[in-house]
């Protein structure tokens, strides 16, 4: 039983469930929502190691591969379903959040369970997320918004959730303290991005309730963004032999799946709880997609 409780999925899927039930608690722990993705963020990226960086040739290319999957082929999907589905608006910019966000840290973990290529798929994860600060505050001034955010607002507030955390999880490597957190790693992301889900699904709660267009709308977006998408990827990749098949794994994850935790957080922080609803699909479409990989 404690086996189950304490497992990544059934974790989220609580989340879910309580977001649901329990909605009502969820706009007062809004705020904090920033702080526990910081926390999440920090913790993760321990597993990155700075040494695997060399040679630097090798990493360019890498860092170019999640570029191109997480920024270029799936931003390009996502935003021309998004503007035919919801041409302006809170949910149009709650998809363009999803469009330029990094992936998401589950790749890592899943990366070995489906016996891809980690290191690969460590080194374009660390890639995207670094790209992630310098994309975003110019993407967003592309798009049409009601927000009076500066270009700077953005930059400072990914410089919270990304470059901070990233700098000083660098201090938790420290030999006294690296096996406590390597310990608790697991639960604490597990945990923390449990809380962020629970947090945007219980903000918005009433969507799921009445099963509105926007619902259905934003179910069928993703679920060509994942399971269409990584199923197109997979025949083409067998039919070219682009890569080898571990590799194949990893940029496959890398293209279908988005870091929920950081979209929810960042379309609540910059543009309100309606630009969350997408992302708070996300977090289920995504769950049933990683289950769907491991059985298959």
């Amino acid at each position: 039983m404690q086996k189950i409780i304490r497992n990544r999925n059934t974790i989220l899927v609580m989340a879910v469930v309580a977001g649901m039930l329990f909605g009502n608690l969820a706009e007062p722990l809004e705020p904090y929502t920033i702080w526990v993705l910081a926390l999440v963020m920090l913790v993760s990226t321990t597993g990155i190691s700075f040494k695997s960086l060399v040679p630097f040739s090798n990493t360019l290319k890498i860092f170019g591969a999640g570029i191109l999957f997480n920024y270029v082929v799936f931003s390009a999907m996502a935003i021309l379903l998004a503007w035919l589905l919801f041409p302006v608006g809170p949910y149009f910019m709650g998809f363009v959040v999803i469009a330029f966000s990094p992936p998401g840290i589950a790749v890592i973990p899943f990366s070995q369970i489906l016996h891809g290529n980690s290191n690969y798929t460590i080194l374009a994860t660390l890639g995207s997320y670094i790209a992630a600060v310098l994309i975003l505050p110019w993407v967003f001034d592309l798009f049409p918004t009601e927000s009076s955010l500066q270009r700077t607002d953005i930059l400072i507030f990914l410089t919270k959730i990304i470059v901070v955390p990233l700098i000083l999880s660098r201090l938790l490597l420290i030999k006294p303290i690296k096996p406590y957190v390597e310990k608790s790693r697991g639960r604490i992301t597990d945990w923390g991005f449990a809380f962020i889900i629970f947090v945007a699904v219980g903000l918005n709660r009433h969507v799921f309730y009445e099963f509105s267009d926007v619902l259905l709308k934003s179910i069928l977006l993703l679920f060509a963004l994942t399971f269409v998408l990584g199923y197109i990827y997979d025949k083409l990749n067998r039919k070219f032999h682009w890569v080898d098949s571990k590799t194949e794994v990893s940029q496959n994850l890398l293209l279908t799946i988005k870091s929920s935790g950081f979209t929810a957080t960042t379309s609540l922080a910059l543009f309100g709880k309606e630009a969350a609803i997408p992302s708070a699909v996300m977090a289920i479409m995504v769950l049933v997609y990683l289950i769907y990989l491991s059985l298959k």
